[in-house]
């Protein structure tokens, strides 16, 4: 792989998440690392046993991603590990090929941590951040909203006391609501008194452990009350020690089986983690998100061969780093040095943990992930965008959890498909006492026009989704525009590439102008991409290079001299 990376210009970073690192402040990263472990450490349990699997395996994930990001990672806050968004998804998943907390369905799991991690660490090695915009903000806040519907229904037996119910997500919860008269009022009190003080003490500082605070409170109350007398479950017996590199024990059926599900949980990991590092940005610079995947891509990988699971970035978590004075990992190695001491020497201490404070810890995680603002904003702002928050939401509730997904990313394409495909071919007037064009989307606003003089603008990349449309509206602005015309420019700043399709969608507008006897001028051509198009698709060469220009104004004061017009 280095060999390839090497010859293809690819760029291994190694303790990028480093730079600048001053000895003198350390202090403030010790701190933050101490309250992230404080947060960490019920939330990695309680999301080990949200996918499926044994609370431990989610300090071995957290270790793994941790090291492993800040050896290879650029962020120098990202906190990493596992991860409330993508275990649904793989547990969903793997409970199709394996019984969740079998032997096998574990080794699904470290399996595809090892896949998912392959996967997004070829993605940041070959510079593809751009798939981390691949899904819209309506259809994200759509699939966040479905992720958190499908942890409250499997963290709400635990938190009631009643058994799991079983089949789909709208058959549980029917069973869910059934089963509320039977709850036991002291799990239920646990579980609600977890959320009740995680969310008050978010609410006075991100610095307050409230996870762990409100988890010991929990123990404190069992064991003062002896509650698991009055049917409270507790964790029991929880093994510790180190984790010990290994290839999981599977097949190449199991790889196949696999790949789609890989795919899918990538998808999303690379999608939050773009998210992650965008919002906490390095000082005076931007994140390097290329960086942060192979980061990523090598925590999953790490995680797998120790047994764990897919790991991914954290938002909530890389906010607790940064508002608690964190600037570098030694915040996320602080995290792991504590956690391995728990490993070893700490674990009996979590036997009394009782199953309802873990889904408390989850309930609220599920409840702070669903944007209610934001959806009131995409309903208020842009009606037709809060049908795909719908659709996402209602996929992942009533289909299978990774058919949900599936649907919610294709949703997302084709609204990207959608939108490039309506662009309008936009006249522009020129600015009153200026020399800037500008589109006029109504006839009757002020600007001025040159008689004969036709400047039309195309704000995107001009393939094969909108050449036949454009085309076809090019056509029809000329038409209109009589036998009069002596000249017609396309402004193309935002025409930022030319595929062959549209190239002869292109050729055909030069010819139509020809036919009418008019010039045909492109100006302000400024990406680089579009440039190199016109070059390899002949285009520069049919237009003719006198008639490309660096702005509109060059090229009517060229060939479209006259009178404005207003």
């Amino acid at each position: 792989m280095a060999a390839v990376a090497a010859r293809s210009g690819l760029r291994i970073p190694i303790l990028k998440s480093f730079a600048g690192f001053k000895w003198a402040g350390i202090g403030p990263d010790i701190v933050a690392g101490v309250t992230l472990a404080a947060v960490a450490i019920p939330e990695q349990m309680a999301t080990a046993r949200l996918g499926g699997l044994a609370p431990q395996l989610g300090f071995f994930a957290f270790i793994a991603a941790t090291l492993a990001f800040a050896l290879f990672g650029s962020s120098r806050q990202v906190s990493a590990g596992a991860d409330s968004t993508i275990a649904p998804i793989f547990a969903g998943g793997l409970a199709i090929l394996a019984a969740s907390g079998s032997p096998h369905y574990a080794a699904l799991a470290a399996l595809l941590g090892l896949m998912v991690g392959l996967l997004v660490t070829a993605a940041g090695l070959f510079r593809m951040g751009w798939v981390g915009n691949l899904l819209s903000v309506p259809v994200t806040t759509g699939f966040l909203a479905g992720i958190a519907v499908h942890i409250i229904v499997s963290q709400a037996p635990a938190a009631m006391g009643v058994p799991a119910p079983s089949g789909s997500t709208a058959l549980r919860i029917l069973e869910l609501v059934a089963a509320a008269p039977h709850a036991n009022l002291y799990t239920l009190a646990i579980a609600a008194g977890v959320v009740g003080l995680i969310a008050a003490g978010h609410a006075i500082s991100a610095r307050i452990p409230g996870p762990l605070i409100a988890v010991g409170l929990a123990v404190a109350a069992v064991g003062v009350w002896r509650l698991d007398r009055h049917g409270v479950e507790l964790l029991g017996a929880v093994s510790g020690g180190l984790p010990q590199p290994a290839l999981p024990s599977v097949g190449l059926d199991d790889i196949i089986a696999l790949l789609p599900l890989a795919s899918m949980v990538a998808l999303v990991v690379m999608v939050q983690s773009a998210a992650t590092a965008r919002s906490f940005p390095p000082e005076g610079g931007a994140p390097d998100v290329d960086g942060d995947f192979i980061g990523l891509g090598a925590g999953n990988i790490l995680s797998g061969l120790l047994g764990g699971f897919p790991v991914n970035a954290s938002p909530p978590r890389t906010a607790i780093v940064a508002e608690s004075g964190g600037r570098s990992q030694v915040a996320g190695l602080t995290a792991v040095a504590i956690t391995l001491a728990l490993l070893v020497a700490g674990m009996g201490l979590l036997s009394h943990i009782p199953h309802a404070a873990l889904a408390g810890v989850l309930l609220f995680v599920a409840l702070r992930i669903i944007r209610v603002g934001q959806i009131r904003d995409i309903l208020k702002r842009r009606p037709a965008e809060a049908i795909l928050v719908l659709i996402t939401t209602a996929g992942l509730v009533l289909l299978p959890i990774q058919d949900g997904v599936a649907i919610g990313v294709l949703l997302s394409l084709l609204h990207g498909v959608w939108c490039n495909a309506r662009t309008q071919l936009t006249p522009l007037k020129r600015v009153p006492g200026t020399t800037v064009w500008w589109p006029v989307m109504d006839a009757a606003a002020a600007g001025e026009t040159l008689p004969g003089v036709l400047v039309f603008g195309f704000p995107a990349p001009l393939n094969f989704l909108n050449a036949d449309s454009f085309e076809r509206q090019f056509r029809t602005g000329l038409a209109a525009a009589g036998d009069a015309v002596r000249l017609v420019v396309l402004e193309a700043a935002g025409l930022i590439d030319i595929d062959f399709t549209a190239a002869q969608s292109l050729r055909s507008a030069v010819a139509d102008c020809r036919a009418a006897g008019a010039a045909f001028a492109l100006a302000r051509m400024e990406s680089s991409a579009a440039q190199a198009a016109l070059d390899a698709l002949g285009l520069r060469t049919e237009i003719g290079a006198d008639h490309i220009f660096a702005s509109v104004e060059e090229a009517v004061q060229t060939f479209g001299r006259g009178a404005p017009q207003p």
